[in-house]
């Protein structure tokens, strides 16, 4: 079974913190300290982006969804068979990936690929994109996708198919992206365009 990420620092940016320090250190040897400063602040910066901080679930009602991510709600749609959710994420926001609901992994989709803005026209198409679909004990399923924007680093996760997993469970990182959520027919929105999120703590909805 796969083990929780607990460390202050998501692993995914072990290896970026350590090339930043061990530049740093090469500069202050050659005693460059105007470049050992840049050096300094991408410390700082790997630091700040892949910082994992501890979240407490909020005792929920039967069905409630948490936010699999920090961000910002920039687009709500409803149809007659789902509700799309879609929450922006920038390097501002914590950068861990979090289960929405208790469930089993049903499908997982990676395709590698580019990291264009999120206004141009072709990013849909050509950039890196993770989709998963998670169903709970009574079949409903939500179904997740990330797509990364203008991104230093590949969206990654530690998640595969039959994996059973609890809600809150951290599954991966995505430094800076859009997630997008489709929530099966029927389901209670509990937020609004332009409503903060932070991963775990904000409560999405309610299925029914």
């Amino acid at each position: 079974m796969m083990k929780n990420n607990l460390f202050p620092i998501s692993k995914e940016g072990w290896n970026y913190i350590a090339y930043a320090v061990v530049l740093f250190l090469v500069l202050g040897f050659l005693d460059l300290e105007f470049l050992q400063f840049f050096a300094f602040v991408g410390i700082m910066f790997f630091i700040y982006i892949y910082r994992n901080p501890e979240r407490q679930i909020m005792a929920l009602e039967k069905g409630g969804v948490v936010s699999p991510v920090d961000g910002n709600v920039s687009d709500l749609q409803e149809d007659k068979n789902s509700t799309i959710l879609t929450i922006e994420s920038s390097y501002h926001d914590v950068s861990v990936l979090r289960v929405p609901i208790s469930c089993v992994v049903k499908n997982i989709k990676a395709i590698r690929g580019s990291s264009l803005g999120k206004n141009s026209s072709k990013s849909e198409i050509l950039n890196e994109k993770l989709t998963i679909d998670f169903e709970d004990e009574q079949k409903r399923v939500i179904s997740i996708s990330h797509l990364s924007t203008l991104n230093f680093a590949n969206i990654s996760h530690d998640l595969s198919e039959s994996q059973k997993l609890i809600q809150g469970f951290r599954y991966g990182v995505m430094p800076k992206g859009i997630t997008k959520i489709i929530l099966p027919k029927g389901s209670k929105v509990n937020v609004n365009i332009g409503d903060e999120l932070k991963g775990c703590e904000s409560i999405i909805a309610y299925l029914s």
